[in-house]
């Protein structure tokens, strides 16, 4: 089926747009972060705030006592600090919308499903991670830390518009299945749903080492809650994609498993997310020592993406790199 390559090109262009937007949506995050005033401070600000306004509408006065009189509200006017960090978020929604049309583009000019070779894999992974993150800055007070899973991300899109890009094009024979949409979709979203507890817990380590320069990020708790529960909700995702490639291999390949690099490594990052859940359940294994085997894990996430797709071989070299 031929290829269109004017939707080809409109799913480069939007792909290209959605890194640009990241990278000022971080700056913006990274802004937030280092001019965002001392927790405490910023609490104790918001109380007195809040107590003056429950005292009633009230305005200066003009009386010989010198003191108020009610007519105005007094109102807290947001941080500096604060919009910025707004402003990301804004940013990062609208280069989720570019991130997503670029895969849905890709899609339609090839006639299939968008995440056949590495470069859009990475895409699909990336866009996995950012959808996840927004997920979670409703749920935790971690907006300050965008920019450090942002970078990483819009790193990740530039090796893959870049060193992994690969043409608009009908995929190989061995991979004209359904299992594609299955297995590959699920193996991603799920890795880059990892993305977000590896750097949570990288974090963790380093404000739980007590220095001076961490003591911004937030609590030590906050950042191992979020690290467990995306961990939770991204393995049973990566559970069933194992599931999914060990059918899809014994109907292409006549075996469930034959510990090709790729299947070996997998499965040792499985091993390791497990252990991570399983020492942070265990309340002698919970902070640090279960923050480092979920960074262990997310190395092996990485290493996998990476190495063993483009350096080894194996079944599953269908980077598509030229």
């Amino acid at each position: 089926m031929p290829v269109n390559t004017t939707l080809a090109t409109f799913s480069d262009w939007t792909y290209g747009a959605a890194v640009a937007i990241y990278v000022i949506a971080a700056v913006f995050y990274l802004c937030e972060q280092a001019f965002a005033k001392n927790t405490a401070k910023s609490a104790a600000s918001a109380d007195k705030a809040k107590e003056l306004v429950g005292a009633g509408p009230q305005v200066a006065g003009t009386g010989d006592d010198g003191g108020w009189r009610p007519g105005l509200v007094v109102r807290t006017e947001r941080p500096r600090a604060e919009k910025l960090g707004r402003m990301g978020v804004a940013l990062t929604l609208l280069g989720v919308l570019l991130h997503a049309g670029s895969l849905v583009l890709r899609g339609l000019a090839t006639q299939r499903a968008p995440w056949g070779n590495m470069y859009e894999y990475t895409a699909l992974l990336t866009l996995a991670a950012v959808v996840g993150w927004l997920v979670l800055v409703r749920m935790f007070p971690v907006r300050k830390l965008g920019g450090f899973v942002l970078t990483p991300i819009a790193l990740l899109m530039f090796l893959g518009g870049t060193v992994l890009y690969a043409e608009a094009a009908p995929v190989q024979p061995a991979l004209q299945s359904y299992w594609l949409v299955v297995h590959v979709s699920v193996i991603s979203v799920s890795s880059g749903l990892f993305l977000l507890p590896g750097v949570a817990s990288v974090l963790y380590l380093l404000k739980s080492s007590g220095r001076a320069r961490f003591a911004k990020l937030p609590d030590s708790d906050v950042l191992d809650r979020l690290a467990y529960r995306s961990t939770v909700f991204a393995f049973p995702l990566f559970t069933l994609g194992l599931i999914c490639g060990a059918i899809w291999a014994e109907a292409a390949w006549g075996r469930f498993w034959g510990w090709d690099p790729k299947e070996t490594v997998s499965f040792v990052a499985w091993v390791v997310y497990a252990a991570y859940l399983h020492a942070r359940a265990t309340a002698g294994w919970r902070g640090r020592p279960a923050a480092w085997i979920n960074s262990l894990g997310f190395a092996l996430t990485v290493f996998n993406l990476f190495f063993i797709n483009l350096v080894t071989t194996g079944l599953h070299s269908y980077a598509g790199v030229n």
